[in-house]
């Protein structure tokens, strides 16, 4: 079994995420990419907005190295939660392109420096601010993973396409009369279980 590279290993978690990020937009019309589907208005566009202004400032701040393209709604100081959703003037296709060019950004820093090279997270507890890119670049993998779950469950509402790929899915075999006898078995137990 061939040895791998601990940052190249990092890097691709985190690029394989990145496009599954963006996959979920595929396809969509415009209300669909932008319209909140949980209370706390959780909706795609904007999970990609936050994903490239985290990068903007886990890959860039933190280690000297400003993206200097940030538009408002990126910086400190904008308003509370403005990277979780797109304004009207902000196209699906300015986020995504921001997006793609703040990975650019962040795999520079991840190039040039080590692993164990030391930045500061500004906003974080002074006993954990100091932070190296090995760090950042697992909480980054995490963190877009993360949201691309959320991505996949929004997306799964909206149209009913899942998984990881359009080219591999990652799911189970099987057609919407299977996925419904299987999630009614998953219901019928919920309601036992309740019922004791």
């Amino acid at each position: 079994m061939p040895i791998s590279e601990p940052k190249a290993d990092l890097r691709r978690y985190l690029q394989d995420a990145r496009e599954a990020m963006l996959w979920k937009l595929d396809g969509l019309a415009e209300y669909d990419v932008r319209r909140p589907l949980t209370p706390t208005g959780t909706n795609l566009l904007g999970l990609v907005k936050h994903l490239t202004a985290c990068e903007i400032g886990y890959f860039g701040d933190t280690f000297g190295r400003p993206f200097l393209q940030a538009p408002d709604g990126f910086c400190a100081g904008a308003e509370h939660n403005a990277d979780m959703w797109a304004t009207a003037e902000e196209s699906r296709e300015h986020i995504v392109g921001l997006y793609r060019r703040v990975w650019a950004h962040s795999d520079t820093t991840v190039d040039t420096l080590a692993l164990d090279a030391t930045g500061l997270v500004p906003h974080w507890p002074a006993d954990r601010r100091e932070v190296t890119l090995h760090h950042i670049l697992v909480r980054m993998t995490a963190e877009t993973n993360r949201h691309a779950g959320h991505a996949d469950i929004v997306r799964e509402l909206i149209d009913g396409a899942v998984g990881y790929r359009a080219d591999n899915d990652n799911m189970a075999q099987g057609d919407r009369a299977w996925w419904a006898e299987y999630r009614e078995g998953i219901e019928r137990v919920a309601r036992e279980v309740d019922g004791r």
